[in-house]
This record gives C-alpha cells, sequence and structure tokens, in this order.
C-alpha cells in the first residue's frame, strides 16, 4: 500500500466555499480513478500547520496506482481549480506502508 499526503496552503483571498468546493472535488477522484483504497480530507484545526489549511490522505493498493493518480486528466482538472481559487503552496509526502 501507499500512502500519499498533502498539505494545502491558499491565498487570503481565497474563500471557505471555494475550498470545501476543492475538497468536494478531491473526494470525487476516489469514485473515478481506480486504484484508490481511501481518501480523506479536511480543514486544518489546530495552530501548529504554519499556514496550511486543508489536509489530503490518499492510499494506493500499488505504486503503479499512485504514478497513475498525479498524470492523469481527472487529477489535472482538481489541480488546475486549487490553482484557480488561490492555491499558494503544498507539502507532499508520499511512502510505502510496510507489512
Amino acid at each position: 500500500m501507499i500512502e500519499h499526503i498533502v498539505l494545502f496552503k491558499f491565498s487570503e483571498k481565497t474563500t471557505k466555499e471555494q475550498k470545501e468546493e476543492g475538497m468536494r472535488r478531491l473526494r470525487e477522484l476516489k469514485k473515478l480513478l481506480p486504484g484508490i483504497v481511501d481518501l480523506q480530507t479536511g480543514f486544518n484545526f489546530t495552530q501548529r500547520s504554519k499556514g496550511y489549511e486543508i489536509g489530503l490522505v490518499v492510499r494506493f493498493a500499488t505504486k503503479a496506482d499512485f504514478e497513475h493518480y498525479g498524470p492523469s486528466p481527472e487529477h489535472q482538472a482538481v489541480v488546475a481549480y486549487l490553482k484557480e481559487i488561490g492555491l499558494e503552496d503544498t507539502l507532499a509526502l508520499d511512502f510505502e506502508i510496510a507489512g
């Protein structure tokens, strides 16, 4: 299994509604792309996030599924929307789950 974690930082001009729509579109990817075992996203609620407001965790069955995800048209459409609404930065971490 592969775990993909992404943190998102947005412009101060990005509205809560736009961020919620971005999360909705991210969640839709689970229905659109094979190999996604689980996908969760939500707003940060602590002061420890260094300005990152939304987290995404995606679990893939295989590395091949993970490698298909990033360049897929469905994923790229969501990335384009997030940039359009004011995405300023992301931080990603990917690792293989042992066992």
